[in-house]
């Protein structure tokens, strides 16, 4: 396995497991009765992001240390793969921000445009990192 697909590996399991925390966190407010303009969403969401963040990065090191590559660098094969998993993975940001666009024009409080904005960069990093993985085992298509 390459190094930038055990980097992909990472950043598809963090993902999962920041926005799992971060929804195990909300939650309970939510269904305990609190009205969405009293939640305190903002300190759980910066944590759980900013928590993310040094995750990957001590997991990264982690599983370079534990399973070393061969090389760092990427070959032109990674870069295929990395274009493509961006460019697909982009069309999440792209409707969360249409979607928190949407609802800012609804007037929507800002909780509902923080969690659109925060679900569709968790979606975005699922389908980007599914997306290399593929490329990684099936090859890049060649549309």
């Amino acid at each position: 396995m390459s190094y930038e697909e055990k980097g992909t590996w990472v950043y598809l399991v963090i993902a999962v497991v920041g926005y799992t925390v971060y929804l195990s966190l909300l939650l309970p407010q939510l269904i305990g009765g609190v009205p969405v303009a009293d939640v305190d969403y903002v300190p759980i969401m910066l944590w759980t992001i900013g928590g993310a963040i040094v995750v990957t990065i001590v997991l990264r090191i982690l599983v370079e240390i534990v399973f070393p590559s061969e090389s760092t660098r990427g070959d032109i094969r990674d870069k295929e793969i990395d274009r493509l998993g961006t460019r697909v993975g982009s069309s999440f940001v792209v409707i969360g921000a249409l979607g928190a666009l949407v609802l800012a024009m609804l007037e929507a409080d800002w909780f509902w445009i923080a969690n659109v904005i925060y679900l569709c960069f968790v979606l975005s990093a699922l389908l980007e990192s599914i997306t290399r993985l593929v490329a990684y085992r099936r090859g890049v298509p060649t549309w």
